[in-house]
């Protein structure tokens, strides 16, 4: 196994510089700007590098286990949308509706899968949800420096260490390769996910929990905990701009760790993201005995103290603008 985790963090390492030369010479460049956190010109797609590992481990643990590889070459295929997508926005910019288009295709072939391997039609429609929420929502968080590859790193882990078997394999896969890619993205940014890694991230992390969710039954409730800060900032702030009325698909820097980078900095936010999910992640073990009915409401207690702090952040952060 730490042969393989090796090659996946050396992956993630050579494959990020690789796409940074790529992408200086391409001039994949994000420039600065009002709807951007980042205050320097930098290149983008570095993710191509977490996509690569992960479609290494999906060949690796297909042919070690061929009883799971139906499932793993589906999900793969769907990565391999989702990550193409990517990959054309990141050399020039498409439709909201393009990209969102093949993320539902991915979405599906992925369902369709889950149904016929698990029997379970609700699984599927779960799988489809998932998959589609997860895929957007890490891009809407990847905004700030090392935010998404850290919370990938962790979560792939934790549902590594939860599910077992061959997708934990991948699971452990995601964070090896996202632990390779970090030192090129934290503390200081030399190069970004771009969307290529941040939508292909998340496919990944649902498909994880959705397999992970099938072996956990009644109790699949503690595997919304991990994503407790992504999920209660990308959803609340997605929830405002709807009723307000604004262009919701279109780039902004409104979300609570967006603003709170602005006052405190983005090594410092990260770092804040990652321990939240670490002390979510510590409940396991004391929650793995309890009752679902119980799972469920320190779930849903766990997610309303989150969206206390979310709208705290905000009040906070309009305060200091009107003060300025």
């Amino acid at each position: 196994m730490w042969a393989w985790l090796v090659l996946y963090f050396c992956i993630g390492v050579v494959g990020t510089w690789l796409a940074r030369r790529y992408a200086l010479k391409q001039q994949l460049i994000d420039q600065p700007g009002e709807r951007r956190s980042h205050s320097t010109a930098t290149p983008r797609g570095g993710g191509i590098a977490i996509v690569i590992a992960l479609l290494v481990a999906v060949l690796a643990l297909a042919i070690r286990r061929p009883q799971d590889a139906p499932l793993l070459v589906v999900f793969a295929l769907g990565l391999a949308l989702v990550a193409g997508v990517g990959w054309i926005d990141d050399h020039r910019p498409l439709s909201p509706w393009w990209r969102l288009s093949v993320h539902v295709l991915a979405a599906a072939l992925f369902a369709f899968a889950v149904a016929d391997v698990h029997g379970s039609p609700a699984l599927a429609v779960c799988a489809f949800i998932a998959t589609m929420a997860l895929t957007n929502v890490w891009n809407f968080m990847d905004g700030i420096n090392g935010l998404a590859a850290s919370q990938a790193m962790i979560v792939g882990a934790a549902i590594a260490w939860l599910v077992g078997g061959s997708w934990a394999g991948l699971g452990w896969a995601l964070a090896a390769a996202c632990a390779g890619f970090l030192p090129f993205n934290f503390p200081r940014a030399r190069i970004f996910l771009g969307d290529v890694g941040s939508g292909a991230i998340g496919f990944t992390v649902a498909a994880l929990l959705v397999v992970a969710c099938a072996r956990s039954g009644a109790k699949s409730a503690l595997l919304l905990l991990p994503l407790t800060a992504f999920l209660t900032d990308a959803g609340l702030t997605l929830l405002r701009r709807v009723l307000r009325g604004e262009r919701w698909w279109t780039a902004h820097t409104q979300h609570a760790y967006q603003a709170w980078a602005r006052r405190r900095g983005h090594a410092w936010v990260t770092l804040a993201y990652a321990a939240v999910t670490l002390l979510s992640i510590a409940l396991w073990p004391s929650l793995g005995s309890s009752s679902p009915f119980f799972i469920v409401c320190i779930t849903a207690a766990w997610y309303t103290c989150a969206a206390f702090l979310w709208w705290w952040l905000q009040r906070v952060y309009e305060r200091a603008v009107i003060k300025i």
